[in-house]
């Protein structure tokens, strides 16, 4: 089956797609949390309680130095005040843990769902976009960005909700303690660190964040090239290319290496920055304490004190700058999800769509369809047909004609132009496409297999279908007994794309999956094309008795498989130029008994 090209609406080398704001990215998140909204309340009390219990550390071992100023030889001093504080410190130091560890535990799930929700909705959606969109995709570059969202969403909302906000509310309430507590220059000098570190911080971030994001962008066409080239293992085989295609994945990892190095270099600028900005702070603050001791305006239990919150305050602090980045990384990749996600569909059900209603064997109906890949090369021109319910039509005609673009808008992987088609007087763009292509079943030219047993392959016609009924099509197809000869019968991985089969193999394979489906319309694309003469006699009857009373459309190059048609078609440059059956064709002496002479001529069998 050919691949068009069309025109791109969305293309992964290209432009990138324009970017929303952060804020649009959270605020398209937060319903997915929500879900779990008593989770996430009891998340944030465990996170006030742990920050309260790691602020009140430093106060009690303030109070703990404080109180071991006593008399010589004095026991009550020893024995009850020290005590009594050192089991409170250690309870504090465990409730600090306990608190972090339980809001872990409740928020796991919350996490999970909502990262699950996303991908599974993200899954589905990408199914549901036309055959346009992913024609013209690389699907490794977008299972990439798949991957890097899920990730993106628990690395969102554990920086954030565990890490940025309780750093958020330590500050706020160890600023309140030294302005309390202290002179006003504690505080000063400990809130303009902070907003000075934020500045820079956020304003290098925003610099080197394109480096992240073409890092990202190098890294995905790499990682598509990579996937491509070893899809099309035979085919790099055929034409001793592995040099060829071991450069050009070269050429990706060297630009990916190039993006990596500016963004390691500018984390370096913005790892030396952060750390004089805090190492200034720090000197200060004990200058100041230091001095406040030897003035004794303050105890050594306050110098202790001090130090012990710029040393809680230092670590979550320090990695504020790498949880911003990381933030800001997330939410890159979320957008790029999210747009995968809001891509509209070409393709879509009509609002007050009805399923297909079939009480009988179907007829379907081409009306005066027009239909372009391109606005500036039509495929067909007002194409008028009807199969008959029960009854098989047959398409032939040179490569190019449109055959196989008849089937494509069957299924609906294409709008028609102009006309319509009909299944028992009803439009199938006024139908749910669910309904419309569980009545449809097809075995296509080009045959493509999941890297799954046989078993698995044909059993994808109708998932629910017993062992019985597998091997039941199997025979129908005549492709029970190679498979049981098999060293491990139906359960022989067919290897990627089904290449450890062969074209004849893997087109049984196909018809014995779409004979499972046993749908009441059945297309077959070139069905024998893969099969040497003998099998295609063979398996010709099983597919006359596949189609029997069922309403059928033969797309097809070899005119022998077409002769008891009930009508033949003769396409070419999207017109029909001869209908009639096999007799009346010949008879006609025109076009298609040309073909006839031809293949009868090229098999060595006369007419």
């Amino acid at each position: 089956m050919r691949h068009h090209s069309h025109p791109s609406d969305s293309s992964p080398q290209g432009d990138p797609p324009k970017q929303r704001s952060d804020k649009e990215t959270v605020k398209r998140l937060l319903p997915y949390l929500w879900t779990y909204k008593w989770r996430v309340l009891a998340a944030l009390t465990f996170m006030v309680g742990a920050k309260l219990a790691n602020v009140s550390v430093p106060l009690l071992l303030k109070d703990l130095i404080d109180a071991m100023s006593f008399k010589p030889n004095d026991p009550q001093a020893v024995l009850v005040v020290p005590v009594a504080m050192l089991v409170t410190y250690g309870a504090l130091r465990l409730s600090v843990s306990a608190f972090t560890e339980l809001r872990e535990l409740v928020f796991a799930k919350a996490t999970q769902g909502a990262a699950r929700q996303i991908a599974l909705e993200t899954f589905e959606h990408l199914h549901g976009l036309s055959l346009r969109f992913h024609l013209e995709r690389q699907t490794g570059g977008m299972t990439r960005d798949i991957e890097r969202g899920v990730r993106g969403i628990e690395s969102l909302i554990s920086y954030s909700l565990y890490s940025v906000v309780p750093t958020l509310i330590e500050v706020a309430l160890v600023l309140g303690i030294l302005a309390v507590k202290f002179d006003v220059w504690f505080a000063g000098i400990t809130l303009t660190a902070l907003v000075l570190y934020i500045i820079f911080t956020i304003g290098v971030t925003e610099w080197r964040t394109q480096y992240r994001r073409m890092a990202n962008e190098f890294d995905s066409a790499a990682h598509t090239k990579a996937v491509d080239s070893l899809l099309n293992y035979e085919t790099v085989k055929y034409f001793n290319n592995e040099g060829f295609e071991a450069a050009r994945y070269d050429k990706s990892l060297e630009a990916l290496r190039r993006a990596r190095l500016k963004a390691q270099t500018s984390l370096s600028v913005l790892n030396t920055g952060q750390q004089l900005i805090i190492a200034i702070a720090l000197v200060g603050m004990l200058w100041r304490a230091t001095q406040g001791v030897v003035d004794g305006r303050m105890s050594l239990g306050d110098l202790v004190m001090i130090n012990a919150f710029m040393i809680q305050l230092y670590i979550p602090l320090n990695f504020l700058g790498v949880l911003y980045r990381e933030i800001k990384q997330s939410l890159t990749d979320l957008d790029r999800m999210f747009s995968l996600l809001e891509k509209e569909r070409e393709i879509a059900d009509s609002p007050n769509a009805n399923a297909l209603q079939l009480l009988q064997a179907p007829t379907v109906r081409f009306e005066n369809v027009v239909f372009a890949y391109e606005v500036a090369r039509p495929i067909l021109h007002g194409i008028s047909f009807e199969i008959p319910a029960g009854k098989t039509v047959a398409v032939v005609g040179p490569s190019g004609a449109g055959k196989s673009t008849l089937a494509r808008l069957m299924f609906r992987f294409y709008d028609v132009t102009g006309g319509r088609i009909t299944i028992n007087n009803q439009d199938i763009r006024a139908v749910t496409q669910n309904s419309l292509r569980r009545a449809l079943g097809i075995v296509p030219q080009d045959t493509v297999l999941f890297n799954d047993t046989v078993r698995y392959n044909i059993a994808y016609g109708n998932t629910s279908a017993t062992p019985a009924q597998v091997e039941d099509a199997a025979r129908a197809a005549r492709i029970h007994d190679f498979i049981v000869s098999t060293p491990k019968g139906y359960d022989t991985m067919v290897g990627e794309r089904g290449l450890k089969l062969s074209g004849g193999e893997k087109q049984r394979v196909a018809i014995a999956r779409t004979l499972l489906k046993n749908p009441p319309i059945v297309i077959f694309d070139e069905a024998t094309s893969a099969l040497d003469s003998a099998n295609e006699r063979a398996i010709q009857g099983e597919l006359q008795t596949a189609a029997h009373n069922k309403t059928t459309l033969v797309i097809a190059h070899r005119l022998s498989t077409v002769v008891d048609a009930h009508e033949i078609l003769v396409l070419e440059d999207g017109q029909i130029v001869e209908r009639g059956s096999h007799a009346d064709l010949l008879a006609m002496d025109g076009r298609y008994a040309g073909m006839w002479a031809l293949q009868q001529s090229a098999e060595g069998v006369s007419v």
